[in-house]
């Protein structure tokens, strides 16, 4: 079991670190193809498409975790499973380009969209921002950290993973006090167009994390980490 790396961009020193994680029976050569979008925007940015390690049912396809419906038990059994080697592909990267965690991005779609979700929910400190589109999580986080700024986009089309799960993630992380949006693009079915690129890019560019506002406010030093806790 191995994790495959497409290099999208390798500037000779990066400032910033993208890293993105396709759907299932997708594979990291074709999310290459959406890391060119950040990659353009962001010049200084390393930017790496990750391959999960599993064989998905359709040719070149792969897969982070088994296919199982959503609210099954065995689902965060299989997220957990494979936890510490996607936790592992931000770290290394991490290492290799010299670049800290508020500066990293990752961004999934569909079952990738999951696994960043779920990696920023079992490690906080992993990154500083996340880009979900077509995402939920395996199960709804009990707690959320200003760590992180979390921007969802959605098609309000998806059969495969019904917007409601966006809007329960948004909720959710705002009632735990986290950093979030949710975007709804509109007649978009499971995919990501060119109106989701759009939104995901002015994200980046524009959004200041709540974390700098709740520094300022507080007199913190940045990276101080704020951990809300549902009771």
């Amino acid at each position: 079991m191995a994790l495959r790396y497409v290099i999208v961009q390798q500037p000779s020193s990066a400032a910033q670190l993208f890293l993105l994680y396709h759907g299932i029976n997708d594979n990291p050569d074709s999310m290459a193809q959406i890391g060119s979008w950040f990659a353009k925007a962001f010049p200084q940015a390393l930017v790496v498409s990750v391959g999960a390690p599993y064989a998905g049912s359709m040719p070149q396809g792969r897969q982070w975790f088994a296919d199982i419906p959503p609210h099954d038990r065995s689902e965060q059994q299989g997220v957990d499973a494979i936890m510490p080697e996607f936790v592992g592909s931000v770290r290394h990267w991490q290492q290799e380009s010299g670049v800290r965690a508020e500066a990293t991005a990752l961004v999934g779609f569909s079952q990738g969209g999951i696994m960043v979700l779920e990696g920023i929910k079992a490690q906080p400190d992993l990154a500083g921002r996340a880009i979900v589109f077509s995402g939920r999580y395996a199960t709804l986080p009990l707690r959320a950290s200003t760590r992180n700024t979390i921007h969802l986009i959605h098609g309000d089309y998806d059969e495969q993973i019904p917007l409601q799960r966006a809007e329960e993630a948004k909720q959710r992380l705002m009632s735990l006090g986290g950093d979030v949006t949710l975007d709804v693009v509109e007649d978009l079915p499971h995919a990501i167009n060119d109106r989701s690129m759009e939104l995901a890019l002015n994200h980046l560019r524009y959004t200041v994390p709540r974390r700098y506002f709740d520094e300022a406010l507080s007199g913190a030093r940045p990276g101080d980490d704020d951990v809300v806790m549902m009771m």
